[in-house]
């Protein structure tokens, strides 16, 4: 589906029923992110023993969902509409988990009409699932007209996704989804610490314009993929890998507020990348596999300064930064792949449409 906002409130208005005085509709919109250093580190089975932090940045691909109140002339309660479509009339028989918990988590009973839309695939490592379960909750908030500060968005949705679906997934993507922007993530048992990445615009342009972002035409359900780098995690034996990946994301915080000449900044940050992605790879070894190894040893060969798969590993999205001079010859390196255009956001999660219809 398009972003354009005029095409979304044209679709997504029709569903509106006029002949219910007291029905609201909310549209939320939730960008996916990039992960670029301290993945793995934002697990609660390794932060709740050692510090982790990490270093991402949120980009204009987003997740929007539709709620809106449904009329009372229907035998259902709830009708959701994703990759297929749920006719309910209790919370408790929603197949789709996360808007499950998430109704259960906010005691929102029914007499709701869910729609969900996404720019880009579901399980290819942006955070999309999360980015969902943000959104949601933020849409939920909105049409009991409350608005909660991004911290608390975050952490409701790392509690639904984490304590009530009980998924095999990290704390940093619902933090992107949350804030937006350029951020560092720290988490401790006690606390998650969030904070903006002090850099100047013309280092982030540089990082933006150096970025390149192939889809592999892989998915998988990170939940399963990330299950043996938990185990290794829990049993310690990651440990080492990820306090040098986690110390990273400072050098780079350092690299990227520096005064040097933003290209030079990019090209350090390129290949601190790749020392971090064949960190990233000793986790566990569902993490690559010989079609993404092929891909980025040809982009490297053409000019790349270093990248890595985003997300859990396995598929997904493979993320470079590629100097703009060396851009068209990765392209034709990996001319099998599809190139994602993007740029760079800042607003998180958000409510782009709001109506009453009394």
């Amino acid at each position: 589906m398009t972003t354009t906002t005029r095409e979304e409130k044209e679709l997504l208005s029709s569903l509106l029923k006029p002949e219910v005085s007291e029905q609201r509709m909310i549209i939320s919109r939730t960008p996916v992110r990039i992960s670029f250093f301290g993945g793995g580190t934002d697990y609660p089975g390794y932060y709740e023993r050692h510090p982790g932090a990490v270093l991402g940045t949120t980009i204009n691909k987003y997740t929007y969902v539709s709620v809106n109140t449904l009329s009372e002339f229907f035998d259902h309660k709830i009708r959701i509409g994703y990759s297929k479509t749920e006719l309910v009339k209790e919370v408790d028989e929603i197949e789709h988990p996360s808007i499950r918990e998430c109704l259960k988590f906010l005691k929102i009973s029914g007499s709701l009409d869910i729609h969900i839309f996404s720019d880009l695939p579901a399980k290819t490592g942006l955070g999309s699932s999360s980015s969902f379960t943000v959104g949601f909750l933020n849409a939920l908030y909105a049409l009991q007209g409350k608005k909660i500060p991004n911290y608390n968005l975050a952490t409701q949705a790392c509690h639904v996704e984490q304590k009530l679906i009980k998924e095999n997934v990290g704390s940093q993507d619902q933090f992107h989804a949350a804030h937006g922007g350029l951020n560092i993530f720290e988490f401790n048992a006690s606390h998650i610490k969030a904070r903006p990445v002090i850099t100047t615009q013309a280092a982030v342009q540089q990082l933006e314009q150096h970025l390149m972002v192939f889809y592999t035409g892989l998915t998988r359900f990170a939940s399963e993929v990330v299950l043996e780098q938990i185990h290794k995690t829990s049993d310690k034996s990651n440990d080492e890998y990820l306090k040098l990946m986690y110390d990273m994301v400072f050098e780079a915080e350092k690299m990227m507020g520096s005064k040097n000449d933003p290209d030079k900044v990019v090209s350090e940050f390129g290949k601190l990348l790749n020392e971090s992605w064949n960190l990233k790879k000793q986790l566990s070894s569902k993490i690559t596999n010989p079609i993404i190894d092929q891909a980025y040893s040809a982009a490297l060969n053409s000019g790349a300064y270093g990248g890595k798969l985003c997300g859990a590993g396995s598929g997904g999205f493979l993320a470079l930064l590629v100097p703009p001079h060396k851009q068209q010859k990765v392209r034709e390196a990996l001319k099998g792949l599809l190139e994602v255009k993007f740029r760079f956001e800042s607003e998180g999660s958000t409510i782009i449409y709001m109506k009453d219809s009394s």
